[in-house]
Order: C-alpha cells, then structure tokens, then sequence
C-alpha cells in the first residue's frame, strides 16, 4: 500500500499538514492537491489556532508535478493549473494564522504555496526559484509574490528564473525568518493586521484581485501548446543535468 501523499495530524489546536512524496520532491500530484483540499475542508469545520505547512524528505515543493506528461492534454493541465490557483487563493485568504517552513528546493508551485502563507519560514539551506512564466509561459502567483518582495524584484525573479538563496530570501522579505532547523512545535501567532488573514478580512479587493490572479493564470495556460511547452522544459531541465 502506498503512504498517504499529505500527513496531517494535530497538536493541541495547531494542525500540521506534511507533504508526503519525498521521492518525487514533494511534487503536486493530483492526489496530493485532493488531500490538500480535504485538509483545508477539515480546517473549514475545526478551525485550527493556525495551520503548518511542511514537506517530508530532502526538499520543501518542487512544484507542479511533471510526471506523466505524455498522457495529459493542454485542457487536462489547465484544470490542474486551475486547481492550484484556487487552492493557493484559500491558503491566503485562510481564516487562521498559515505557517510555511520550507527546507531544501521550493520551486514554483511549492514557492507560490510558501509565499501565500501568512508566515514564512525558511530553514537554512533552503532555495527558491519561479521558473513557470520563463520555462513555460505560465503565470501563478506573481500578485502574492509581488505583495511580499515588490513588484520589481518579483519581476526579476521571475523572468530570470533564478535560484533564489535562503539569505536573499529572508532579506527580500519572501521569508519572515531563518532557522537552522525546523521547529519539532508550534503555537499560534501572534495576529498582525499588515500579514495574515485579518490583511485579507480588510482588503475590500480581495475577490477582485483572487478573479484576476485566476484571470491571468487561464490566459497565460490557455495558449495552445502547454502539454508541449511543459515537455520541452522538462526535456531542457534533463539536458542540463546531464551536462553538469
């Protein structure tokens, strides 16, 4: 029997989501986003004093998982594309303090994850890049990244698609704090009206920008070609490894 792709287990009033597909990076797999929704469905019934998001293994998210690309089609990605978006926009807009703690790789879809969350935290070693616009023409979350780091230096992560270091991170502002370790246990925040879910209960903007991040992210999805751009990224990805 394989392991469950997401772990969540509660301490006191702290539930803590681990994502659990350490041999694939941590990768969002359609399972594993159908347990994130469900972990973020039970925090809808009980909701925690805050929520902490982690990663098992080597790496916090490698991002969107690239597997088994032969078998999907451009409409088949853009639902998943799809998916993560509105999963990105309940993480920002949870109704508790959201905790990061991010170790090793967090590349795309695992930084955009890490920079919805209402504290961010980077262990140190960590790295983080947002290859998705240069490698495939796909935006996903360059708003939320942008109200973390400023629109300039986001651009230039973005279109560089850079490595992104632990320290520049912190100093940037994508991380809140640096640690030598993952803390074994948490508690709750304290609330902070300019980062956390009281910032989103007083945006009047909120559903507006969320419409228009999903606005951006279908556009830039929906041009025909994805399945092929996605395969020619990861095809690049395989030769530069192969020549290092």
């Amino acid at each position: 029997m394989s392991e469950a792709p997401l772990l969540l287990r509660w301490d006191d009033n702290v539930c803590r989501l681990t994502l659990n597909r350490p041999q694939q990076g941590n990768a969002l797999s359609r399972d594993l986003l159908d347990a994130l929704d469900a972990a973020l469905d039970a925090c809808a019934a009980r909701p925690p004093a805050c929520l902490v998001i982690d990663g098992a293994g080597r790496h916090f998210c490698t991002g969107f998982d690239l597997s088994g690309l032969a078998d999907e089609t451009d409409d088949s990605l853009l639902a998943r594309f799809t998916r993560i978006e509105l999963l990105l926009q309940r993480v920002a807009r949870a109704p508790y303090p959201t905790i990061a703690v991010a170790h090793g790789r967090t590349m795309g879809a695992g930084a955009d994850l890490f920079a919805a969350c209402a504290v961010r935290i980077a262990v140190a070693g960590a790295s983080f890049a947002f290859p998705g616009w240069r490698g495939f023409g796909l935006v996903l979350g360059s708003r939320r990244l942008a109200a973390r780091v400023g629109t300039d230096r986001a651009r230039d992560w973005i279109e560089r698609a850079c490595v992104i270091a632990d320290t520049e991170a912190l100093a940037a502002g994508l991380a809140m704090a640096r640690v030598e370790a993952a803390p074994a246990t948490f508690t709750a925040p304290v609330a902070n009206a300019s980062d956390g879910p009281l910032a989103g209960a007083l945006d009047g903007n909120a559903e507006l920008d969320d419409a228009r991040d999903l606005a951006a992210l279908v556009r830039s999805a929906a041009c025909a070609g994805l399945q092929q751009r996605l395969t020619a990224y990861v095809n690049r990805q395989a030769e530069a490894r192969q020549a290092r």
